[in-house]
């Protein structure tokens, strides 16, 4: 859904059933009926309760390790942004904002977000990533990748902010990195 921007599990499921690279990725034959939506919806919450994601990538590390493709030399963070499904209309003022000199901003500075909240997604944030775009309800995605093999060895998602992709660089290397190796990363970051 969020590859492609399917903006619904009806919307999905209708192009799991016409569209055959979607079908192919989720492992159906042409013929084969789809699943209905509460099904999906369903499995869905269980896949992301269970944290099946999470183990199924702890144990393609754990089989790139056993076979030398990991190294813990240089690491690249990307934070991407991604819109969140709320309508920047939903976005109406906070009946208790903080006071002025208590917000969220450098200095007790008061912030857009300390402001309003949407009534759709209240963690979702008005976001920007340059002065040139529209501030859109949005939360960041971070991957740390392992430059050497170019694999994906941690991902974590945040509301979006200026300083997240920096704070959440550092958790993915803390949970990423060998306990031997993070002095010296500690040593590298200061």
């Amino acid at each position: 859904m969020v590859l492609f921007s399917v903006r619904s599990e009806r919307q999905l499921m209708e192009q799991v059933d016409y569209n055959f690279l979607f079908r192919w990725f989720v492992g159906l034959e042409m013929d084969e009926p789809v699943w209905d939506v509460p099904v999906f919806t369903k499995n869905r919450e269980r896949l992301i309760a269970g944290e099946i994601s999470q183990r199924l990538l702890e144990e393609v590390l754990v089989e790139a390790r056993g076979h030398d493709l990991l190294s813990e030399e240089h690491f690249t963070v990307d934070g991407t942004l991604i819109q969140a499904w709320a309508a920047a209309g939903s976005f109406r003022e906070k009946k208790d904002p903080p006071a002025p000199g208590q917000g969220s901003g450098s200095k007790g500075a008061l912030l857009l977000r300390d402001k309003v909240e949407s009534k759709t997604d209240a963690e979702a944030r008005l976001y920007k990533k340059s002065k040139a775009d529209k501030a859109v309800p949005a939360y960041m995605r971070h991957t740390l990748m392992e430059n050497r093999n170019g694999l994906a060895v941690a991902a974590e998602v945040t509301a979006a902010g200026n300083a997240a992709e920096r704070e959440a660089a550092v958790r993915l290397l803390d949970r990423t990195v060998a306990p031997k190796d993070r002095e010296r990363y500690a040593n590298r970051r200061s």
